[in-house]
């Protein structure tokens, strides 16, 4: 039992050193397969069910693989590090975020519009400052969950299996869970699973939030660029079951 969190922390400490692989990263290998069964699968009639296949294909096989293969002991942990390692992205979400932050404390707008862009699933041209910074802090929070926290929880309940199990999900989410004419019905089980893995993780997340903001979460909560950093905006960033989705780039989430 004491490696598990063992190999936490160790996935943690290697995410924090090294961030996410720059050439030959695993999910961007998992995202041409994801492409590739889409073009094929989502097309016809009952695409719900073909959404539905094109998830079990892509994601169970490799969850099982590793719930099943990963060794006990020493090898074992080790093997689940490295899983948690590739299914983490806090150093990268950390860069972005600074990055933003960084373009607009020069004044550099521009390139503050181009690198918010890298975090959001919205347009980025016509954005003023306060517009910036209020994607910038959207999207780092709710990414915390789904870069971190998420991974964690699910590492923590099956180990290297559950880390990839819920960023594999989270992935097609991220590809798949649109409300256009695309992906309407063949990414909704996609977008529904994902709400699913996130249903506890989220919630933790939003109140660790909660806490962490401390002086600048009251009940007369001050606005940053428009946003307002109240505990129901965190849960509304965060939690993935709310009544109407949030608008990206002129398309609806799930």
């Amino acid at each position: 039992m004491l490696l598990l969190p063992l190999a936490a922390v160790a996935g943690v400490v290697l995410d924090r050193l090294f961030g996410e692989p720059r050439r030959g990263h695993p999910l961007v290998a998992f995202g041409t397969l994801a492409n590739s069964c889409e073009r094929v699968l989502n097309a016809g009639r009952g695409r719900r069910l073909r959404g539905l296949l094109a998830w079990t294909l892509l994601v169970v096989p490799f969850a099982g693989l590793a719930l099943w293969a990963i060794p006990g002991g020493l090898p074992g942990a080790i093997v689940d590090a490295l899983l948690l390692y590739l299914a983490l992205g806090a150093r990268s979400l950390d860069e972005h975020a600074r990055r933003v932050a960084d373009d607009l404390a020069a004044g550099d707008l521009g390139a503050a519009r181009e690198h918010v862009g890298w975090m959001v699933s919205r347009q980025t041209a016509e954005l003023d400052a306060d517009a910036v910074a209020s994607a910038c802090i959207e999207s780092t929070l709710e990414n915390g969950n789904d870069a971190i926290f998420g991974a964690l929880f699910w590492f923590a309940l099956l180990g290297g299996a559950g880390a990839i199990l819920f960023r594999l999900g989270n992935t097609l989410d991220a590809m798949w869970g649109y409300r256009n004419q695309r992906f309407a019905a063949f990414g909704c089980v996609a977008a529904r699973i994902d709400d699913l893995l996130n249903l506890v993780p989220a919630r933790l997340t939003a109140l660790s939030y909660g806490r962490d903001i401390g002086d600048v979460v009251r009940a007369d909560a001050r606005p940053y660029g428009g946003l307002k950093l109240t505990i129901e905006t965190v849960f509304d960033f965060i939690a993935p079951v709310r009544a109407d989705a949030r608008p990206y780039g002129g398309l609806k989430r799930y």
